[in-house]
């Protein structure tokens, strides 16, 4: 009942034109379009030259074609409302011939939900296509042990596809949880060193402030305690974070100053900030060093300019590239991943696009806060 439920009243949120077909999506909707249109002018010129012309001939034309446009959006919606109204219009307008046409605009239709939605959906889907035509006025009423053929092939055939998008689903969550340990383990570094600042300066405080009393020391004593205490757990849960054979880091983490060392020979390099948390600092490190490293391997001989400038409370990290050779392929996708994990961390914003000129541009606005 849940299945049947969904197949014909659920919201259908899942994209899968976009997810399936990407940029190929507008010309199969296109290529859709025209086949429905024409069955939607010809069988509205039918019922106009053999009916007496009582003004019903828009209904033909919708209820063939208006279910291509929702396609677009979603197949199943498009689905529904083509089967909903194959007997309905054909009993209102009195003419058994839209049938004919409604019918052959539904295989299309159901064929789509097929390819792109689960077993399920697409049982279900067939079995109520099958009813409706049945009931229909159509004269290919034969023609109904078409429909689970059709959706049979068209389901298998999409089943590769349905596969292949989970997987890379799969992966895109793998690489964004490993991507967040990565980002967690350098993060320790950085909230370690501001704790072992904490530890020294109560263990000094004694000696650096004159007069302090009995109860002032004990509380300086207190809160570097707390502080050690609060070093060791964050080097437990990174014991937890690290992989099998993984070694803890031995050099410092890099910061906003080491950004023009990135630059390759050619590029051109600009930071006028330095004061700057160290996290900002590492992440805007590593998203010019992941910007640089992608223009290396997908624009090979690309120029690539950096700009990293304070502005409106922000810090704005501006990495642009020229068209370069032919792609060298090789990447998994972690990096883009890995870039926007990190913005989020500091709850900024990533924009990466395609310029005008052919190169690319990645920009990360992360908040400063209050420094």
């Amino acid at each position: 009942m849940r299945t049947l439920y969904r197949t014909v009243f659920g919201i259908d949120r899942t994209r899968v034109l976009v997810k399936a077909l990407g940029r190929f999506r507008k010309p199969f909707h296109g290529a859709l379009l025209v086949y429905a249109l024409v069955f939607a002018v010809v069988g509205s010129a039918r019922y106009v030259a053999l009916e007496d012309p009582d003004g019903w001939w828009p209904a033909v034309f919708a209820s063939v074609f208006l279910p291509y446009v929702l396609l677009i959006w979603s197949p199943l919606h498009a689905w529904r409302l083509a089967a909903a109204t194959l007997f309905p219009v054909a009993t209102l307008i009195g003419w058994t011939g839209v049938a004919d046409f409604q019918y052959w605009t539904l295989l299309p239709l159901v064929a789509c939900v097929a390819a792109f939605y689960s077993g399920g959906v697409t049982a279900t889907a067939t079995v109520l296509t099958m009813a409706a035509v049945g009931f229909s006025e159509s004269q290919h009423h034969d023609a109904v042990l078409a429909v689970p053929i059709i959706t049979g092939v068209l389901y298998l055939f999409g089943a590769r596809g349905r596969a292949e998008r989970e997987l890379e689903e799969q992966r895109g969550e793998k690489a964004a949880l490993e991507e967040r340990a990565r980002i967690a383990r350098e993060m320790h570094d950085v909230v370690a060193h501001h704790m072992s600042m904490v530890v020294v300066r109560c263990e000094t405080a004694p000696y650096r402030l004159q007069g302090l009393n009995e109860a002032a020391q004990r509380e300086f004593e207190e809160v570097g305690q707390v502080a050690r205490e609060a070093i060791a757990d964050m080097q437990r849960l990174l014991g937890v974070l690290r992989t099998d054979g993984q070694t803890p880091e031995k050099q410092p983490q890099p910061g906003i100053s080491r950004i023009p060392e990135l630059a390759r020979p050619g590029d051109e390099a600009e930071v006028d900030v330095d004061d700057v948390p160290e996290a900002v600092g590492l992440t805007a490190y590593r998203i010019v060093q992941e910007a640089l490293t992608n223009a290396t391997r997908h624009a090979p001989g690309s120029k690539a300019s950096v700009h990293v400038h304070k502005r409106d409370g922000q810090l704005d990290v501006l990495v642009r590239n020229t068209a370069g050779g032919p792609s060298r392929g090789g990447g998994s996708g972690q990096g883009l991943i890995g870039m926007r994990e990190r913005v989020a961390v500091h709850g900024g914003t990533l924009t990466v696009k395609s310029t005008d000129d052919g190169g690319f541009m990645v920009r990360a606005r992360i908040p400063l806060g209050d420094k």
